[in-house]
This record gives C-alpha cells, structure tokens and sequence, in this order.
C-alpha cells in the first residue's frame, strides 16, 4: 500500500524528521488560504501515486498570490499520467543548497534490508543507480540487529555527505530504518532531503509503501489507504477475495494455486506470448468464484484471450467446469476466446461437462497455453 507524500510526511514528522510547514487543499479556495498561512514561495504538488510528478506539471512554485492561482487552477483535475488530481500539498518553499538521497528498502538478492544515502538526491535515483552506481553508498542491515548507529555514521560519511551535516543525516536515517521496521513498510525513502542555507536538513519529499499483508497490525496506516488510486480490476480482485497482479500483456491467465499460475505465465512467455494478469482463484473454488475470475478476465481490456489452468486437488474439476460454464453462458457473445486444461480430481467429469460450443479445450498445459497465445495473437492484428 502506497501512502500519499503528505500521509508519509506525517508518520516522519511524528517520528521527529523535520518536514516543511503545509497545509493539504482540495480545491483552489483551501490552496489560497494555504498560501496565505503559510507564505511564499510555496510548492503546490499534486498528491497522486506516481514519480515524475514535476516534470509532468504535478509540481509548481508559486512566489505570489496570482502565480499560487494558476497554479492550483491548472493542477486541480488534471489528469497525470491516468490519475485525476483531486488533492494538493501546499508546502513551505524550502531555501536550500544541496539536496541528497537517503532511503531503506529491501536487497531480495542479499536477503537483508539495504540503506542507501547519495548525495545525487531530487533526481530519479533508479537512474543514478543504472549511470552512476558509485554515487549510491549502501550498508545492509542485518534484521536481527537492526541498523547500529555506527552503519549509519558510516554509510553517510562514505556518500561524502558534508561533515557539518552527517550527523543529522545520520539520523534521518536511523529513524526511516525504525519507521521501517516497526511500520512493516517494503520501501521508506525521502528524495530529496535538502540541506538549507542554514546547515538544517530537511525532508522536501516523502516515499512510505506499506506490507499490504501487515496492515491488520496497523489499523492507523489502513485507515489511510487511498481507494481512488487502486486500479479498477485491482479493486475488484480486492471484493472476490482473489490474488491478482495486472500486467502489460494479452493472454489472460487463470489458475488455482499460485506456483501453477507462475508456471502458466512463464508459459506464455516461452511460447512467445504477453501474460496480461497473474491471478489465482485458491483451492476449493466453487462455480461462483471461477465466474467471478472469467468476468475480471474479461473486464480487462488489454486481454485478447484467455487460458484457464487448473489442478484438481481440493478444487474438484467438475466445479470448475461449471463455474466456466455458468461464466461464459451469462454472456450474449463470448467477449475473449477461452482455452481450458483441466487436471486431477474428476478432471474427466469437468471436460464432459465443459460446453465446447464456448470454450477450447486442451489435454496438455502446453498445448492449452500454445492455443491462447495464439488465439491472442490472431485477435491482436
């Protein structure tokens, strides 16, 4: 779960990181009250789940009343990158010198949480890291232990972060790696941290993602998930009680047991297709549920067809043909074309009972997955 940059701005300035005064507005009345609290020059930044919001316009500085206007005005309801602006952060204009990068996620390829401190900071530091990774100094963190004073002091020298400033920035980072740990957060980043023309730091930006699966512990950060910004069929998936991932492709993926969806994805891709979804309906799925996964299915616009896999286990086959059945029936015309391979339990029972007329059946996962990538193929030109 992505937290908006003014609810991770709170978590920090709880945690004691110091952020810049603002104010959040919905329209542009609350954004010219904003500025006339907080004074000028201020930041007016559209509050979406997406990066580069400056350079997409999400992003501007206003220096008086007339500029603060135009500024709300064209930001308000303007659709950034698929997302319409409904909020904006009014900040305090920061005065600042220098701007670093300092930030906590997870290194999957080491196994620990890694901190990064840069002093590339306000650019895309996925960029810094592909051109120039020197300019990154990371400490991996051992779990167990959590982050030692000393790596912190550590990482910040070795970033050739200004003496005069190291410690603070030494601790910016001990508190985001708390924030870190106690929040289950998988990504905890301000970019940029700006060192004012006072020798201050301040946070000018705020990243905070949060372990979706751990927000029963924190009903506080639950509260603040931003239903507007979930994807249509992200949402769906959500009141189906499915696990889903929306991808780029256009083959359309069903299966029961998320190894056996993996295994159909990969599929897809060896045999020259684009998976369009990864989505696992779970064991024991009744005829309801796996009509519920055809209609998702089919919702998405960028599927050009389907190719439903399943394993007979706790869910039985005949279920399922049913399920697809009652799915494809409700329909005046079969929006996608859907290949099934059904195995293990009454797997026979399901293909007699499978209405051939709407559906492609196949005895093979390969030769199920070779028909949809095909059939996706022939949609497409």
């Amino acid at each position: 779960m992505k937290l908006h940059e003014y609810q991770a701005k709170d978590v920090f300035a709880e945690a004691g990181i110091p952020v810049p005064e603002s104010r959040l507005a919905t329209s542009v009345d609350e954004v010219m009250e904003a500025v006339a609290d907080i004074g000028y020059p201020a930041a007016i930044k559209a509050q979406v789940h997406v990066g580069g919001r400056g350079k997409a316009g999400g992003i501007k500085i206003a220096t008086d009343e007339d500029e603060a206007r135009e500024a709300a005005e064209d930001i308000l309801g303007m659709d950034l990158k698929g997302y319409t602006v409904e909020k904006v952060l009014v900040e305090a204009g920061v005065d600042f010198e220098n701007e670093l990068y300092v930030g906590i996620t997870m290194d999957r390829g080491e196994g620990e949480p890694v901190a990064m401190v840069s002093t590339e900071g306000g650019v895309d530091i996925e960029s810094v890291a592909e051109e120039t990774p020197e300019a990154i100094a990371r400490e991996h963190i051992d779990p167990a232990f959590g982050l030692h004073p000393y790596q912190a002091r550590k990482v910040v020298y070795e970033a050739g972060i200004p003496r005069d400033v190291a410690g603070d920035v030494a601790s910016i980072l001990s508190t985001l790696y708390d924030l870190y740990e106690s929040k289950d957060a998988s990504d905890i980043e301000i970019n940029p941290v700006m060192i004012t023309s006072d020798r201050e730091v301040v946070a000018a930006d705020a990243v905070m993602n949060i372990d979706e699966d751990a927000l029963f512990r924190h009903p506080d950060l639950a509260e603040m998930e931003d239903e507007a910004a979930e994807d249509d069929l992200e949402r769906k998936a959500n009141e189906y009680g499915f696990d889903y991932v929306r991808l780029s492709g256009n083959v359309g993926i069903i299966g029961n047991g998320a190894g056996l969806v993996m295994t159909t994805l990969d599929l897809v891709d060896h045999y020259g297709g684009e998976p369009a979804n990864f989505l696992d309906i779970g064991g024991g799925a009744k005829a309801e549920r796996v009509a519920n996964a055809l209609d998702m299915v089919f919702a998405d616009e960028n599927v050009d067809a389907v190719v439903f896999n399943i394993f007979g286990g706790i869910t039985r086959g005949d279920e399922v043909a049913k399920g697809i059945n009652e799915a494809l029936e409700s329909f005046d015309e079969i929006p996608k074309k859907v290949v099934v391979r059904l195995a293990g339990t009454n797997a026979e029972e399901g293909m007699e009972i499978l209405n051939t007329d709407l559906v492609e059946v196949e005895k093979t996962l390969e030769d199920a997955v070779q028909r949809a990538v095909e059939n996706a193929q022939e949609a497409s030109q």
